[in-house]
């Protein structure tokens, strides 16, 4: 169940906002003030937190968020505000807040906002590269560095290396690699396996230190580590 700090100062909206979320299923805390709402964060570990922007007395709304973020505290934030005018917005969003949400409002709204802001919260976050050692790929520009120094890969070869290093430390057949590189189940007897990994040993591996790929006879490849 979702913890929700709701931060607002005007005690009728405040009643109203903890009843829609506690009836859509959240445990919900109330701080009337921003320094209230500190002290609350710095007791409580939530999951989101609704903000009313125009807070009165010091910290602010926007000042409650920028401590939040200062602090490295990443949870979603949901600002509300009857300052719905552009440049308002924008400075909300740019302080910290994930939305913006303008008073008046419906709670089947704010309910539902948190809802999404929630999900993309605990969605697994994609993978951008890998690394293993000094040995790095970045899977968004398919580029390779070693010890930061780009490494010249065809696509083949960045293909093998990618599903090498996404099974660091464990042993790949040589079935796994031309199903999963290739695209191919294949019982042939073919050097191209062999080939490929030889060459890309002469891009990736650094003279005078054991090669990152190592044959497993009988069994595959497997890519180590050591530095």
């Amino acid at each position: 169940m979702s913890r929700i700090l709701v931060v607002e100062d005007d005690a009728a909206t405040a009643a109203e906002i903890v009843d829609a979320l506690a009836d859509h299923g959240f445990t919900v805390e109330h701080a009337a003030d921003g320094q209230q709402a500190l002290a609350t964060i710095a007791s409580g570990n939530f999951d989101a937190m609704v903000l009313d922007r125009m807070l009165p007395g010091t910290p602010d709304g926007l000042g409650v968020l920028e401590t939040l973020r200062a602090a490295g505290v990443q949870w979603p934030v949901l600002i509300l505000s009857a300052l719905s005018a552009l440049d308002e917005r924008v400075r909300g969003l740019r302080a910290g807040g994930d939305d913006y949400l303008t008073k008046p409002f419906e709670a089947v709204e704010l309910t539902a906002r948190l809802d999404a802001l929630l999900r993309r919260r605990y969605l697994p976050q994609q993978e951008t590269s890998l690394r293993a050692g000094s040995l790095e790929i970045d899977l968004l520009n398919r580029s390779a560095r070693r010890h930061g120094q780009t490494i010249a890969l065809l696509p083949r070869e960045y293909d093998l290396l990618a599903f090498l290093m996404r099974h660091a430390s464990q042993v790949v057949t040589r079935a796994m690699l031309f199903e999963s590189v290739w695209g191919y189940r294949s019982e042939e007897r073919t050097n191209v396996i062999d080939v490929h990994i030889s060459k890309l040993r002469q891009k990736i591996d650094v003279e005078g230190q054991p090669s990152l790929i190592q044959t497993v006879r009988g069994s595959g490849y497997i890519l180590h580590a050591p530095d």
